[in-house]
């Protein structure tokens, strides 16, 4: 098949052990990022189409400028993805949400930010470098309240490590989500308005879905003290428009590595200049193991597509009677 892959920004596929998965087809690998006509005429001969997570968007105006693709292939949530316009174009979407085990990477960065936001390292570093030395105060991790949104995967990775370092562990997330923590003898907060007045670090770890845009409210950071720490590694459309901003404003730090609009060029931007902001530039997942750990399964699909045994379809209407079950050619 002719495959392309986007967004591949620092070319790091194809160095990986899984890229021998793609032996055999015509591949095509993207470093940088398209959109609108110049992404329509690079990917026009493809057939199966690569996303790298939710780095472009596919609506149904691109399909409809891709006559010969029969296959999209990605991991995890699909936010960024009409679906039912794949399924009008007769495209077979296949995404593994899930996986095996806990993103760990992610989870570590969780961590990283979390120090960094408690110690002052980015400010101490930039101090050292200035010849400066030392400014200002950290705290220590132990001993501290790390409250956890969400009782998933990464969430239960950030306790363990969390508890590593002597942190409690109190939760709060869905009713499903908290009768899962209580079963499994978990702390859970006495109430919502507690879990975010009483921890020193809030971390969010929810999937990005239509239900959950917008989950973290102003009124919930609101009750954050100052100097507490609020932080995102999961969605920033998790969070209410403006209310990060306004809870740093108010004293609250943030440690974040995801943005509203990403890729974020622009230094001016009110959040990413604040003084309370520590970030990174969406590298929860961006390590040499964890590529190699997801593409394994995206390029997985391709192959089973390519056999006539799709796997992980989100739209097996596509591969339904009138089809004979076949993946259908595309004319």
């Amino acid at each position: 098949m002719r495959v392309h892959i986007l967004d591949d920004w620092h070319d790091t596929l194809r160095g990986l052990p899984c890229f021998e998965l793609l032996k055999g087809h015509d591949v095509t690998v993207w470093t940088d990022h398209a959109e609108g006509d110049a992404l329509a005429q690079r990917l026009h001969p493809a057939e199966a189409l690569v996303l790298f997570r939710e780095r472009t968007a596919v609506d149904r105006t691109l399909l409809e400028r891709l006559p010969d693709l029969r296959l999209i292939s990605q991991r995890g949530v699909y936010p960024h993805v009409d679906v039912a316009a794949c399924t009008d174009h007769g495209v077979t979407f296949c995404s593994k949400t899930g996986g095996d085990g806990a993103n760990h990477a992610a989870a570590e960065l969780t961590i990283g930010l979390m120090l960094s936001a408690m110690r002052q390292i980015p400010e101490q570093m930039a101090s050292a470098k200035a010849g400066n030395w030392q400014t200002g105060v950290g705290k220590t991790l132990r001993g501290r309240r790390l409250g956890l949104y969400g009782y998933g995967r990464i969430g239960r990775a950030v306790a363990d490590l969390g508890r590593a370092f002597g942190m409690e562990i109190i939760w709060w997330a869905s009713e499903e989500g908290r009768a899962r923590a209580a079963a499994d003898g978990e702390t859970l907060a006495a109430s919502r308005a507690a879990f975010f007045a009483e921890s020193d670090v809030v971390s969010l770890h929810v999937r990005l879905k239509p239900e959950t845009r917008g989950t973290i409210t102003g009124d919930d950071l609101s009750l954050m003290r100052p100097g507490t720490v609020f932080v995102n590694t999961a969605r920033a459309e998790l969070v209410a428009p403006g209310a990060l901003l306004e809870a740093l404003d108010a004293g609250v730090t943030g440690a974040v590595d995801v943005f509203d609009t990403e890729p974020m060029h622009d230094p001016a931007d009110p959040l990413l200049a604040h003084s309370n902001l520590i970030c990174t530039p969406h590298i929860g997942f961006v390590t040499e193991d964890e590529f190699d750990r997801q593409f394994a399964d995206i390029f997985a699909q391709i192959n089973a597509f390519a056999a006539n045994e799709p796997i992980n379809t989100i739209n097996p209407e596509v591969l339904g009677p009138a089809s004979g079950g076949r993946p259908p050619v595309r004319r």
